[in-house]
């Protein structure tokens, strides 16, 4: 007769799995510890996919640009952070090591500041460029917070680095006294630079100009596409691209055209010396007739100024009331057509080169009427 033999292995009772120690911790708390994680991210889950989603939508529809900016703001750094932190609660459960504990809080406290320092320079970034959006020409101006920025993040960072160092025991005296004596060092070395630097300050606060304007300097046209922390870029009216250091720029005479009010216009006429009397007394009032006549334009005067020896010279003065340049050739050009059309009328004759005496006895003769 066989005999049966039971060679089953006899389970273990899930309490003794649980009590099991590793690394100085059971099993129980690390599953403690795993779910305190893991349900703290799932929390912050259904908060993202169901609040702040319906959070974004609304904002979506609001024109305040400053709300949606904070809304991605806690997406960004809010919910990361807090998620780290929850990881960290659950870690911090456990019974660590003194190695372990310090490499643990070292890489709290790296993540906390970096996620810290990211939120503050978006803060910074946000109030500043709402400030600028409120002023006039406000998207325009936003476009030159960007070096400004830059600036700003450096010395948030730096700041935030140091004391990041100081709270995890380190000395910041040394640092801080070797940072001072490299500052130097790289002032003597970069002065130029750092004098477009704070010259770019002076422009930002100051504003002569702005992104946008059509500016003259010396001898250069155009129109500021990008002002950085160390030069400035126009874009010409033949095309190309002019960069110019913002130190040339304050120390230069700047003419900007786009914060013309009025134009003023003045050119000079010049009609033969056989031109009767009467029809000379009469130009001025031609002239003002058809300038007066035109859109957006104040007359000022026009005199016969000058008696020259190749004719008589007329001078005259207007204003533009607008600022536009091609709404300033489009009046003179029919300011031109008009005079040329009322002068023929009239039987007055423009001077041209033809009519220029060769010699003085010439031009005396025809003063006189010979």
């Amino acid at each position: 007769m066989a005999i049966e033999r039971n060679y089953s292995i006899p389970m273990e009772s899930s309490e003794s799995i649980l009590a099991r120690q590793y690394w100085g911790n059971t099993v129980q708390a690390y599953l403690i510890a795993l779910g305190i994680a893991v349900l703290g991210l799932f929390l912050l889950r259904i908060f993202k996919r169901f609040i702040l989603s319906k959070v974004e939508k609304w904002v979506a529809q609001s024109p305040s640009k400053v709300d949606d900016e904070v809304v991605k703001g806690v997406e960004r750094f809010v919910l990361p952070m807090l998620g780290f932190l929850l990881v960290y609660w659950g870690i911090k459960t456990l019974e660590l090591s003194l190695k372990a504990e310090r490499v643990l809080e070292v890489a709290t406290a790296v993540v906390i500041a970096f996620f810290v320092l990211r939120f503050i320079s978006t803060s910074i970034h946000i109030i500043l460029t709402s400030y600028i959006r409120k002023q006039e020409n406000g998207e325009t101006k936003v476009l030159q917070v960007g070096g400004l920025m830059m600036i700003i993040n450096i010395v948030v960072w730096i700041l935030g680095g140091l004391f990041l160092f100081q709270n995890l025991g380190y000395d910041v005296s040394t640092i801080l006294t070797g940072v001072g004596i490299g500052g130097i060092a790289v002032a003597l070395a970069a002065q130029n630079i750092i004098g477009d630097l704070f010259n770019y300050f002076v422009i930002f606060f100051d504003k002569p100009f702005e992104v946008g304007d059509a500016i003259n300097v010396d001898d250069k046209n155009g129109t500021i596409e990008y002002i950085g922390v160390k030069t400035t870029r126009l874009r010409s009216l033949t095309g190309e691209q002019i960069i110019i250091a913002n130190s040339d720029l304050t120390k230069s005479r700047v003419h900007n055209f786009k914060r013309q009010e009025s134009r003023r216009v003045q050119f000079t006429i010049n009609v033969v010396y056989e031109t009767p009397t009467d029809k000379l007394r009469e130009i001025p009032g031609i002239i003002k007739s058809i300038i007066e006549s035109a859109d957006d334009v104040r007359f000022d005067r026009a005199h016969l100024a000058k008696l020259t020896d190749y004719g008589i010279g007329y001078e005259v003065v207007y204003f533009v009331t607008v600022a536009d340049y091609l709404k300033y050739m489009d009046i003179q050009q029919e300011v031109n057509i008009k005079l040329m059309e009322t002068f023929a009328h009239e039987g007055i004759r423009f001077l041209i080169r033809d009519d220029w005496p060769r010699t003085q006895e010439q031009s005396e003769a025809v003063a006189l009427g010979k």
